[in-house]
């Protein structure tokens, strides 16, 4: 068993939580070090309904410090990563029976005028009679409003955040679980199980970002009996054939208060999401139900003329958000917001526990957990990450589809479509992922779809990818294009490598 030196900050969780904070404490001179003991945001952060926004229902839980903090980081994200994160516009169709639309107009003037927006759009009224977003619903929707968030690769925003720590300096293990965690000589004794065998990691400090798992740390990894901070709260998703061809959102209200969308996805599909219900078990065996299936297909098809059947869902996913427990009564009335506890001090080795947070706020939320960790530790450099770029995002906010044609000139034998897929996922990152491969022939052996074994060695070389799932669902979303023959092949490649 090997042992490190002594390091400044461990963080516990591969989630965007614990990536944002990996990141932000390396940048400002840290020593740092991460464990996931899964694949990066194999939890909750790649279970999203991946949108960058401000969560306009949480206005009605009066939650306003929240949607301030996530409007205003809508835009400072997008200019961050414009290849993964960008702008989309919602139709929020009036329904005579739910929110009057007074209340509907008054909360989405406020949504506009709160966070500091700039490029993105304002909110409008439309006519759904007129308008091309009327045609896929019902004829009964009449007056609808549109209004701006951004859509997020979820899973690649958590990826790029660890790929710029390690950049940095942090020292990374994935499929490490940490052992246990124990208190000497004024610091941390972390012990990890992973890839490289068992071996300890003394750091200063323990940032326990573990998500779902972040009472099971506290009781089981650091010795502790009887936390009890987090609610867990169920989210499942579906993913249908397309079922409109315009490349607007929708955002429904059900009859029980809750809200879903439906999002255009991967061209050819309608993501159809969120639920909202109490999860009790481990957040690993996670899976739609049937009721929740229900829910989702009932809601869509209240709205929609065509309704949506069960043969149209070409896959699921779920996950478990794990909300401070603050007491709410119903799920989906939990606190959104993230709540950050310190536990010693820094002279007996400190601890801090983040709970609850979500995409859009992950990088406030790291400059928060950065800012208790001076406090303990002491200043070394300041704030950054607000003008920073993530890998292969350093290319002006609004200038994706002039990146994209430079892209295909410069490789102008490759099919359009695929060097726009690469530079969506990777941006300008995609000219080394290319190198010299000026054909698809030299791009190596082809896995299904447009797939092929550069991209594959890219993503096992600079992001930590092992399995073929981690590249067709996380690292990319092929998973949707490729047929089980594909699968194996890869699995077969990935084995000799």
């Amino acid at each position: 068993m090997s042992e490190t030196a002594m390091l400044d900050v461990f963080v516990i969780g591969g989630g965007i939580n614990g990536a944002s904070v990996a990141r932000d404490a390396v940048g400002r001179g840290f020593t740092v070090g991460l464990a996931e003991m899964n694949d990066f945001a194999s939890g909750t952060s790649s279970a999203a309904t991946k949108l960058v926004h401000g969560g306009l229902r949480y206005l009605e839980h009066y939650e306003f410090r929240l949607v301030h903090e996530a409007l205003a980081e809508r835009e400072v994200l997008w200019a961050a990563a414009p290849h993964i994160i960008w702008p989309l516009r919602f139709v929020l169709p009036h329904h005579k029976g739910l929110r009057p639309a007074f209340v509907l107009r008054s909360g989405l003037a406020m949504y506009d005028y709160m966070g500091g927006r700039k490029l993105l759009p304002p909110t409008k009224t439309l006519d759904l009679t007129r308008d091309v977003t009327g045609k896929p619903l019902k004829p009964g929707f009449r007056l609808g409003f549109e209004y701006s968030d951004c859509w997020v690769d979820d899973a690649r925003f958590v990826v790029l955040n660890a790929r710029d720590a390690a950049d940095k300096g942090a020292k990374i293990f994935v499929r490490t679980k940490v052992v246990s965690a124990r208190r000497e000589h004024g610091g941390w004794t972390i012990e990890l199980d992973g890839e490289g065998g068992r071996e300890n990691v003394r750091a200063k400090l323990l940032v326990n970002a573990a998500g779902p798992w972040v009472d099971n740390v506290i009781n089981g990894v650091m010795g502790k009996n009887g936390a009890r901070n987090v609610r867990l709260v169920q989210g499942s998703h579906i993913v249908v054939k397309k079922l409109y061809d315009h490349d607007r959102c929708y955002i429904f209200q059900n009859g029980d208060g809750r809200i879903i969308f439906a999002i255009p996805y991967q061209d050819d599909f309608t993501l159809i999401g969120t639920t909202d219900r109490d999860y009790v078990g481990d957040p690993k065996d996670v899976k739609i139900s049937e009721e929740e299936t229900d829910y989702l297909l009932g809601a869509a098809s209240e709205y929609f003329a065509k309704p949506v059947t069960r043969d149209e869902i070409v896959w699921s996913y779920s996950g478990v958000r794990p909300l401070f427990d603050d007491g709410a009564s119903a799920a989906q009335e939990a606190t959104r917001d993230y709540v950050l506890k310190v536990d010693g001090t820094a002279s007996e080795g400190a601890a801090i526990n983040v709970f609850g947070g979500k995409l859009t706020t992950s990088r406030r939320l790291a400059e928060s957990v950065l800012e208790k960790i001076e406090g303990l530790l002491g200043h070394k450099g300041p704030a950054w990450t607000k003008q920073s770029t993530l890998p292969g995002g350093d290319f002006p906010t609004l200038n994706f589809e002039a990146e994209v044609r430079r892209l295909g000139m410069d490789f102008s034998d490759l099919p359009q479509k695929l060097t726009r897929r690469l530079m969506r996922l990777y941006g300008t990152k995609a000219r080394v992922l290319l190198g010299e491969h000026k054909s698809v022939e030299a791009l190596g052996t082809h896995f299904g779809a447009d797939l092929y074994a550069a991209e594959v060695d890219y993503l096992v070389a600079e992001e930590w990818a092992r399995t073929a799932q981690d590249i067709l669902w996380r690292r990319t979303k092929l998973g949707l294009r490729v047929g089980p023959e594909d699968v194996a092949r890869l699995e077969d490649y990935l084995a000799g490598k």
